[in-house]
């Protein structure tokens, strides 16, 4: 199994920046495709951005394109998301997340999910 615990939520300004960490627990974390999911209140789960298992192609949701940017290393068996230009209608739960591939991920077929880490962006 893997587990995954996401760190680095906060509140901020918008228009400031802010890096959200997921670390995985280490057992095959890079045959993974990675990804990063979002709930604000009162929607549904929506995907913000993936990463395939070497860390060469990405996917973004057209919400947060240009201004959002996932990474990995796996070395650390850790997965980031750096927010930049934050928005107040970026506010919610983001969801740190493991699956087959960039495509599944972004159609939210995931393996594993983390608890979550709020995110809070003040006007």
């Amino acid at each position: 199994q893997v587990q995954l615990v996401e760190s680095g939520g906060g509140l901020v300004q918008a228009g400031a920046s802010l890096r959200l960490s997921c670390a995985a627990s280490r057992r095959t974390f890079s045959t993974y495709a990675m990804g990063w999911l979002r709930q604000a209140p009162g929607k549904e789960r929506e995907f913000v951005a993936a990463i395939n298992w070497s860390g060469g192609s990405t996917n973004y949701a057209d919400s947060v394109k240009g201004r959002f940017t996932i990474s990995r290393d796996n070395a650390k068996n850790t997965v980031y998301l750096q927010m930049g230009s934050l928005k107040p209608e970026d506010t919610a739960v983001y969801y740190c997340a493991a699956g087959s591939t960039t495509t599944t991920i972004g159609a939210r077929h995931i393996d594993y999910w983390g608890k979550g880490t709020l995110v809070t962006v003040s006007s």
